[in-house]
């Protein structure tokens, strides 16, 4: 990158950070003097603190139903067969050969390409139909089975990726090829933070009960690729403190630290003068939410306020630190404080053998914290402004992988085709996209690729993604890539 290119665009976005130093400080001090004096100051005594993070001229393009997102991403594949996708005729088929008419000579992975036969395995799993929308939906999701009203199911996803990691970093990032920006950090760079006393974009890994092996999780996932890194995703800890080194060190104070940053600021600031190093800057504001984190993060995390029978709706699991339903609450928390983008990432969801096994408590672990994060959100009226979304990377094959039973199986990956939800601010409940053929193999009825999904989401922020660009590598880079992409209209709220 140009950095005289780059200062130019941030001149125009991060004016606030040109000698922001002396004045983030002064803002600083008398947030906490407030604090100190009981946290009650006049409005006229002291002026509303500008925008750490504000969006870029002229974003969002049109008026948006949603302001923040809540991406459920289930790491690994679930397997749409046992989840989403009724095919109650498959059962007739058991142990049957798949067809080569529907395999088509596909692609597939050397987990299975060396099986001497690819063998139906018919879902083990009761459906039943739910709510007015008459959705049917497996009985491992029978919490969020009461919410199908609220959410629009697409069933006919479908990637090119056969594999985790370029898939994953396709969902995510609109690209296979690992370095560009992933939508959160689009988002944050694009529509900035309501919030400054916590990052715009935060990345949580919930644990995951079946304890089956899972695939890596990179940081490009949540990464800003070729955005300045301040709109890198903030990862908080699933385990013991969510952020390292919250506090001062012993025999520093508040003041000592702010005064510390200050001129760290200064610093900083006459470096960028000379360079223009748009780095820089970025390391100024991340500094910045750093100190202002040290206040903000203990209050987000401690649930004293949350009454009883909102802990109850998310499940059992919701006061162990770590967990999904644990994250969902921590997720409804942060959206609630500003913050743009809080992304899931649940990780397990692998089942090359033993889904009755791992299945089931996979299901478990998410089902409840889904429905209820639905719920929640609804009765603070903060769903009509939040975008939820919950999907994996690709789905999973109708024919068994290894030996089959009628009580176990596995499956390979598949990315023919997959089930993905979203709910909430400019989705319309209850609805339902695209139709895959008796094999739950091939897409037969519109077809949805991942940046059309992405696309949607940008659409309910009131983001054009067609005009939502980034100069690198000489192209006017996008979220949804170069290839032809649309919202899902079907799904779009009036």
């Amino acid at each position: 990158m140009d950095p005289r290119l780059e200062l130019d665009l941030l001149l125009s976005r991060r004016q606030f950070f040109a000698g922001s130093g002396l004045r983030l400080g002064a803002v600083a001090m008398a947030a906490l003097a407030a604090q100190a004096g009981g946290g009650r100051t006049a409005q006229a005594d002291v002026p509303s603190a500008p925008r750490m993070n504000p969006p870029l001229p002229g974003l969002p393009h049109f008026a948006p139903k949603a302001k923040s997102v809540i991406y459920l991403h289930m790491n690994g594949g679930p397997s749409q067969i046992d989840t989403w996708d009724h095919k109650p005729g498959l059962a007739d088929l058991f142990d049957t050969d798949l067809p080569d008419s529907i395999r088509q000579g596909q692609r597939i992975t050397t987990m299975t390409s060396g099986q001497a036969r690819f063998p139906v395995a018919p879902s083990k799993f009761k459906f039943s139909q739910h709510g007015q929308c008459g959705r049917w939906v497996s009985e491992l999701l029978p919490h969020t089975a009461e919410r199908v009203d609220d959410i629009a199911l697409v069933k006919s996803v479908h990637t090119n990726a056969i594999n985790h990691d370029p898939a994953c970093t396709f969902v995510m990032t609109g690209s296979e090829v690992p370095g560009k920006p992933s939508l959160g950090s689009w988002l944050a760079y694009g529509l900035g933070c309501e919030s400054n006393d916590l990052p715009a974009f935060v990345a949580l890994t919930p644990t995951w009960s079946s304890k089956a092996a899972a695939q890596a999780l990179f940081t490009r996932m949540w990464s800003s690729g070729f955005l300045p890194t301040q709109y890198n995703g903030v990862a908080l800890r699933s385990s013991g403190d969510p952020v390292l080194y919250l506090p001062d060190p012993p025999g520093v104070s508040r003041a000592d630290r702010r005064a510390m940053l200050d001129a760290l600021a200064e610093l900083n600031q006459h470096r960028f003068t000379q360079l223009g190093d748009p780095e820089i800057q970025a390391r100024i504001s991340q500094y910045e939410m750093a100190f202002r984190m040290q206040t903000s993060v203990p209050e987000l995390t401690d649930w004293s306020d949350e009454s009883e029978e909102t802990l109850k709706m998310y499940g059992p699991d919701v006061n162990t630190p770590g967990t999904f339903a644990a994250s969902t609450l921590l997720a409804r928390r942060l959206v609630e404080r500003g913050v743009r983008v809080v992304q899931l990432l649940h990780r397990g969801w692998d089942q090359h053998g033993n889904i009755a096994g791992d299945l089931p408590l996979q299901c478990r672990d998410v089902d409840q914290p889904a429905a209820a994060l639905i719920q929640d959100l609804k009765q603070r009226g903060l769903l009509d402004s939040t975008l939820v979304v919950w999907g994996g990377e690709f789905g999973r094959t109708v024919y068994c992988q290894g030996g089959l039973t009628r009580e176990n199986y596995g499956r390979d990956h598949h990315p023919r085709c997959f089930p993905m939800w979203l709910a909430g601010g400019g989705i319309k409940g209850g609805t339902i996209v695209g139709e895959t053929d008796d094999f739950s193999y091939n897409v037969i009825d519109r077809p949805v690729n991942v940046n059309d999904l992405n696309a949607t989401v940008l659409h309910c922020l009131g983001i054009d993604h067609q005009r939502f660009t980034f100069p690198s590598q000489g192209l006017d880079q996008r979220l949804t890539g170069v290839e032809p992409a649309a919202p899902v209209r079907e799904i779009l709220a009036g």
